[in-house]
């Protein structure tokens, strides 16, 4: 299968405290270790209640945006296959010790067309879920604020969304769900893409704008009324709301965004249709983006659209 999911988003943020408040408190992520980067930086690793590994999410205290992505494969005979794949395509890969990630084994490194650093991986330390395996509950009895589960996807920016979706086409092996171009035509320009591995709508999307930035990253939570639930409890937490529930015409997930006092955008996501590797593309054209992006408002609010760590 090679890349199974996206293991863990690593981002910057500008205050510890804060950070650990909105993800621990309102989120209701799981605080697994706390140490110090090797250049001398906070960091704190969380993990959701439906998560069975180490961690998902990496603060490290020091700015915004994202520091890298941990990709997990399921066998470890994928690492050397997508290493190749990866310099077939150009790209300089490094090898990545066991224990340069904390609770992370053997794998490798490299920056993308994009300029984000990407890490491939097979093992990470398996801590249970909260509702363990053994005639498990459908959720645990004491959650924490919103009480998200797990990592979903992320969204990123690049200045070739077409070179980065053919990367990960051929390295990862990934397969585009839904794609935004200027045409129907032939000569269209890609203005962004949503690729996937397996049933996932996606695990990383893809749209044009600045090399190296973070769009948003999103945790998975059940359905509508749990999004809903989701925005209340920020509300009553004055957490800065950038879009409140709505549905996305790409994807068809609900959703709603908000920031983390770092000012990096998260999302919580539910929905949308299982995906397929043989199901068409959706396409939609840039006329009809607003409908692709916010299904009822149809219309992007400058700020979704200008605001990236």
């Amino acid at each position: 299968m090679g890349i199974m999911r996206m293991g863990y988003a690593h981002v910057r943020v500008t205050d510890m405290t804060e950070a650990k408040n909105h993800y621990a408190s309102t989120l209701g992520l799981y605080e697994t270790l706390e140490d110090t980067s090797p250049e001398g930086n906070k960091r704190v690793f969380y993990k959701g209640w439906d998560e069975w590994d180490h961690h998902s999410v990496v603060l490290e205290e020091g700015g915004v945006g994202v520091v890298k992505y941990g990709w997990k494969v399921e066998n470890e005979a994928d690492i050397e296959a997508i290493e190749k794949k990866a310099q077939t395509f150009g790209l300089t890969v490094e090898r990545m010790a066991k224990g340069e990630n904390p609770e992370v084994g053997d794998g490798i490194r490299f920056s993308t067309t994009s300029d984000h650093v990407f890490e491939v991986y097979h093992s990470q330390t398996a801590i249970g879920t909260e509702v363990g395996t053994h005639n498990p509950d459908p959720f645990p009895r004491h959650l924490v604020g919103v009480g998200v589960p797990a990592l979903d996807h992320s969204l990123i920016t690049c200045e070739d969304p077409k070179l980065m979706e053919r990367l990960l086409m051929e390295v990862f092996d990934f397969y585009a769900t839904e794609r935004v171009q200027t045409s129907l035509d032939d000569d269209h320009d890609l203005v962004g893409t949503w690729l996937t591995s397996n049933n996932q709508i996606h695990q990383l999307a893809v749209i044009g704008g600045p090399q190296g930035k973070l769009h948003h990253f999103a945790f998975r939570l059940d359905d509508w009324s749990e999004v809903g639930h989701a925005a209340d409890l920020l509300t009553m937490d004055d957490v800065s709301v950038d879009v409140t529930p709505t549905r996305h015409g790409i994807t068809r997930g609900v959703t709603t965004y908000f920031f983390d006092p770092s000012g990096n955008r998260n999302e919580v996501f539910a929905g949308g249709y299982l995906a397929f590797p043989d199901r068409p593309t959706n396409v939609w054209t840039v006329d009809q983006l607003g409908q692709g992006i916010f299904y009822h408002a149809r219309e992007l609010n400058e700020r979704f659209t200008s605001v990236l760590t």
